[in-house]
């Protein structure tokens, strides 16, 4: 059964001032100094708490920094919560970094296998999948060279190949992705719609807010990564919408 359950949930990054110190400036200042690099607390989420069904297709907007891919992150288990409870239950398929695990000597039948070992797969579901994989990537002979010759977009087409292969439980997708040239966007956008049919639940990121009423039933909506909003998409859009034309409500949202 698929669900995501966060309650009360923080994330909060420890970061470094300005640059590295030396072994000598790090030793001086513990010993006699205060620190020249002190350490910053960034909160990234604060007292999030969400629950998300079977069936669902939530979908989550905000603005630049206000923790929403940070949150899917979270969500897929790569950032653990400083606070809180995060209970995920179902195989994550992530589609937010498509590059991940690719090796550039290696050729692009042999990064195929890597990186769909990445996402779970076996040597035997591998091998099930790999000719259609290489079909719909259409890069041919292109598969026997090293993938560090390939162009940005051969490049992509291969990632999102490979990374749609998958037959997945919960979804996480960040942003629309681009897929190379207008031909293979066309099939692109048709796997990906036929991918988040067959998820049992999914979790959107997008700027796009007219997808995001297509394509989920509720929204959340994210500030300074807190929760301002959640609810049926079109409502919560709405109200996104008009806090960017009348910021007097975004004030009223926040303090609500």
């Amino acid at each position: 059964m698929a669900r995501i359950d966060l309650e009360g949930v923080d994330l909060t990054f420890r970061v470094r001032k300005h640059r590295r110190l030396t072994l000598k400036e790090f030793l001086i200042g513990q010993m006699f100094l205060p620190s020249k690099n002190p350490v910053m607390e960034v909160p990234a989420l604060q007292g999030v708490t969400l629950r998300v069904e079977r069936g669902e297709r939530l979908g989550i907007i905000g603005h630049n920094g206000a923790g929403k891919s940070t949150l899917l992150k979270l969500l897929a288990g790569i950032y653990p919560p400083t606070s809180g409870r995060r209970l995920v239950e179902g195989r994550i398929s992530s589609l937010f970094d498509l590059s991940l695990g690719f090796e550039a000597d290696a050729s692009g039948w042999e990064n195929i296998a890597y990186r769909s070992y990445l996402q779970g797969e076996t040597p035997r579901t591998v091998s099930k999948k790999r000719q259609e994989i290489a079909e719909f990537s259409e890069l041919g002979e292109f598969l026997n060279m090293p993938v560090r010759y390939y162009s940005s977009g051969m490049l992509v087409r291969l990632a999102f190949s490979i990374a749609t292969a998958i037959d997945p439980e919960i979804l996480l997708v960040d942003e629309v992705l681009a897929a190379g040239d207008l031909t293979f966007m066309a099939k692109a956008k048709e796997r990906m719609q036929q991918m988040m049919a067959r998820a049992h639940l999914m979790v959107m990121v997008s700027h796009d807010l007219t997808a995001l009423e297509k394509l989920t039933t509720r929204i959340m909506w994210l500030d300074h990564g807190h929760i301002l909003a959640d609810g049926p998409s079109v409502d919560v859009v709405r109200a996104y919408r008009d806090s960017v034309q009348n910021p007097a409500a975004l004030a009223a949202a926040e303090a609500a």
